[in-house]
């Protein structure tokens, strides 16, 4: 096997930064207790301005006074991380999350679909720079070789067993991932890498050090089993994002609302599925149990995945909808994921730049004039002309077998005069709607006119004359 590592840097402060229309503003993080506030993650350009992580808020502000400061979310951080893990689940079977800060996932099998490593890592690293998060990756034939790797140069990608050890024997004991915090203890024992690590007697690092430090140099050296919390997808999507300012218009909801769609179609793919029906919540102050959201619900006639298409779709449903209050949040919650089934294409497609495919014109209809305005028309049980149709709502129905019926057919019924009419076919009885009130008993025919047009009319029952045209055959 071969192992990838993504090591997530700074997986906190991207998981805020991706929201921001403006990115490049100075921004911190923020931790700690009310009277002992602190920095947890500052972005390039504040750190530019002299700010660091761990310093106090105060002096933050006394360096730089229009500083953003964003609340330390760990549990945001976790659910950005398990998003990650789920990402990555499309690229290959095997992915763990188990580690902080890092995401791993077996290589070797996803190459003969992905292609050699050097386009497969290409690939991640243009697909987490959209998403984007910063990232370090690296290749190694045991997870925690490769997390190790991650952390001292970006890149670096090791195939061999033999080749591995080599470099691992120089790598200090403070970046080996040690676990509690035992490389730093080494470090001011005097032991300043693995290869002296691995030159002490067993015993005596079991007996100062524990079982967990010998268990995880043999991991890390592939001499033993390493078994890793696999990831495993939900059935659901459900993602949310803070606004940090109160919107009361929906242009400056697009950015988030962008944001949630690809990540949506993100989840999708993992899936190897699509969405037909989903909720977008705008939250206002206060709590969501007492009714303080209003709710935009996205329903489709069929699976979709595709992201341009999505975000068109619920920002023509978003902007139909009255914002009765200032939104400080958005939720996108997805329960309905059937399979998705990719339309199916000409080999030579001509001008499609300039075409647009009906499924996506039905929707976009929808979505600006709303459900009941598009429908298909189906035919119905009933034998009168005028009741002959039904909305196609999806449900099974009784199609009548009837004779031809005329193209057009008039919406009331009106006297046909002339002289020269010929009977072509006829007559067919229609006796019906005694049940409603609408009672109708008629002999239909097909005339043909003098000009030779084709007419449906018909006359009371047992007779030829007083002629209704019903409606003109093509």
């Amino acid at each position: 096997m071969l192992w990838a590592c993504i090591l997530l840097p700074q997986l906190a402060l991207d998981s805020v930064l991706r929201r921001l229309p403006d990115p490049q503003r100075p921004l911190a993080l923020v931790t700690g207790p009310a009277h002992l506030r602190s920095l947890y993650a500052v972005n390039a350009s504040a750190a530019e301005a002299g700010l660091s992580p761990g310093m106090r808020l105060s002096a933050a502000h006394a360096l730089l006074a229009d500083v953003a400061t964003v609340e330390h979310d760990a549990l945001a951080e976790a659910r950005w991380h398990r998003f990650l893990a789920a990402w990555a689940y499309r690229h290959s079977s095997l992915v763990s999350a188990q580690w902080p800060g890092c995401v791993v996932l077996e290589a070797r099998a996803s190459f003969q679909l992905l292609g050699p490593w050097p386009r497969f890592e290409a690939r991640l690293r243009e697909e987490l720079t959209a998403l984007g998060f910063a990232h370090r990756i690296a290749l190694a034939p045991t997870p925690r070789a490769a997390r190790v790797l991650a952390g001292l140069r970006d890149g670096m990608a090791v195939t061999s067993a033999p080749a591995m050890r080599e470099i691992l024997a120089k790598v200090p004991v403070r970046r080996a991932a040690l676990p509690d915090g035992a490389g730093e203890r080494l470090h001011r024992m005097g032991v300043r890498d693995l290869r002296a690590l691995r030159a002490l007697p067993r015993d005596s690092l079991r007996r100062r050090f524990g079982l967990e430090l010998l268990s995880h140099v043999d991991r890390l050296y592939g001499e033993a089993d390493d078994p890793l919390d696999c990831y495993a997808p939900p059935d659901h999507f459900d993602s949310r994002v803070e606004l940090g300012y109160e919107v009361e218009h929906h242009p400056p909801l697009l950015f988030p609302l962008r944001r949630l769609i690809g990540d949506l179609c993100t989840y999708l793919s993992i899936r190897d599925g699509g969405v037909q029906r989903f909720v977008l919540r705008l939250e206002h102050e206060g709590r969501v149990q007492e009714g303080a959201h209003t709710d935009v619900e996205v329903g489709l006639l069929a699976a979709e995945r595709e992201p341009a298409r999505l975000f068109e779709l619920t920002r023509n449903r978003l902007e139909r909808v009255s914002i009765p209050k200032p939104v400080v949040a958005m939720r996108l919650l997805a329960r309905e994921l059937p399979p998705f089934v990719p339309a199916s294409r000409d080999l030579f497609d001509a001008r499609a730049q300039q075409t647009l495919p009906w499924p996506q014109l039905r929707e976009r209809l929808r979505a600006r004039l709303g459900d009941e305005a598009v429908y298909r028309v189906a035919p119905a049980g009933d034998p009168r002309p005028e009741r002959a149709w039904r909305r196609d709502d999806g449900r099974p129905a009784i199609e009548p077998v009837l004779p031809p019926r005329p193209a057009w057919l008039l919406p009331h019924p009106v006297p046909l005069r002339g002289h020269g009419l010929r009977i072509v076919s006829g007559p067919e009885r229609l006796e019906s709607g005694w049940w409603d009130g609408e009672d109708a008993r008629r002999d239909y025919y097909v005339l043909e006119t003098a000009q030779g047009q084709r007419a449906w009319v018909f006359a009371p029952v047992g007779e030829r004359e007083g002629w209704m045209l019903h409606g003109w055959f093509a």
